[in-house]
């Protein structure tokens, strides 16, 4: 792994931030001197539901397109990425919550990275608390997968961060971590720091463990306000979710895309964290195809910020239709 700079801050794994990327004091000492705005947040409504799209990080994978497989498209994936003036050696790391509130539910959708000590991420709480929304005010927090930047932020300071909120997964997602070989051999990803990792989602889904209620494939939630759906590959028990209020309807993609030109142009090219690579081109060929079918607006947990927009066919490929920004008074 390369030494961050102050221009890029390297991560290798969105994964196992602390085994990865480095130990928490060197990531906050890259850019200690440069702290943004610590909440970025977006509100919208679906439906009759309030909606805010969270940032919890302003990050940049330096591993840039080495991250991506199959290596025999780097030219296509390099042209295609030039023609929209995107930098190849970096791939940026957008970290969008999906945060819900209706009557009396407060609903998550992942929760970031939690808190670090490092000013260029663990912004939610902050984010919360510019909605006037407390911790203990939050009823529901649904998982689509272990990764550290969406599981973490569901824990603090070795206590959940959300305490009176049910805890929402595929049992999938448990059984694979929880097993006693949790299997990695199919992931492009750097085997080094899966040991640590493995410990860290052991450790927070100990302390989740009393709050958590497994779900379903097909499950329907909060009087049919969120349905589950699996969406294997990223990691055998990774989760889309779809909300619907009214005749309004949202699709939250979670981990089906990292990136806003690579995964749409060709369905089949792979980011090195999937666990699962041909299943997750299997998951998103059929969830790209419905959502452009149908013209479903969609959410993106990695896609620019906010995170909002509509996945069009065009032709044999497809591309992401980021929406308007349209500031609510």
């Amino acid at each position: 792994m390369a030494t961050p700079d102050r221009r890029t801050f390297l991560g290798t794994s969105i994964a196992g931030l602390a085994a990865a990327f480095g130990p928490p004091a060197r990531a906050a000492e890259t850019e200690a001197s440069v702290a943004p705005p610590r909440s970025f947040v977006y509100p919208f409504r679906i439906g009759e539901v309030e909606a805010w799209s969270i940032s919890d990080a302003d990050l940049e994978l330096g591993e840039g397109l080495d991250l991506m497989w199959p290596r025999e498209a780097h030219p296509r994936m390099t042209e295609l990425m030039q023609q929209h003036g995107e930098s190849t050696a970096t791939l940026p790391l957008y970290v969008n919550v999906l945060v819900l509130r209706h009557g009396n539910e407060v609903v998550l959708f992942d929760a970031g990275f939690g808190g670090r000590g490092n000013p260029k991420l663990g912004w939610l709480a902050d984010g919360l608390a510019s909605i006037g929304i407390l911790p203990d005010q939050v009823t529901a927090g649904f998982l689509s997968h272990a990764h550290s930047d969406h599981l973490n932020g569901f824990i603090s300071d070795g206590r959940p961060a959300f305490p009176n909120a049910a805890f929402h997964l595929l049992p999938e997602e448990l059984a694979f971590w929880q097993g006693k070989d949790p299997d990695f051999s199919k992931s492009k990803r750097d085997k080094r720091p899966i040991p640590g990792m493995i410990d860290e989602v052991r450790r927070n889904f100990d302390i989740l463990r009393s709050h958590t209620q497994p779900v379903k494939d097909g499950d329907k939630l909060l009087n049919g306000l969120v349905t589950v759906h699996a969406a294997p590959g990223h990691t055998a028990g990774h989760a889309c979710f779809r909300i619907r209020s009214g005749n309004a309807e949202l699709l939250h993609l979670m981990d089906l895309a990292h990136h806003h030109l690579l995964m749409f142009a060709d369905p089949a090219w792979t980011i090195a964290f999937d666990h699962d690579p041909q299943t997750a081109v299997v998951t998103r060929r059929r969830f790209w195809s419905g959502a452009a079918e149908r013209r479903t607006r969609c959410f993106g947990f990695h896609l620019p910020w906010p995170g909002l927009g509509h996945i069009v066919s065009d032709g044999p490929v497809y591309r992401w239709q980021a929406e308007p920004w349209r500031w609510l008074a």
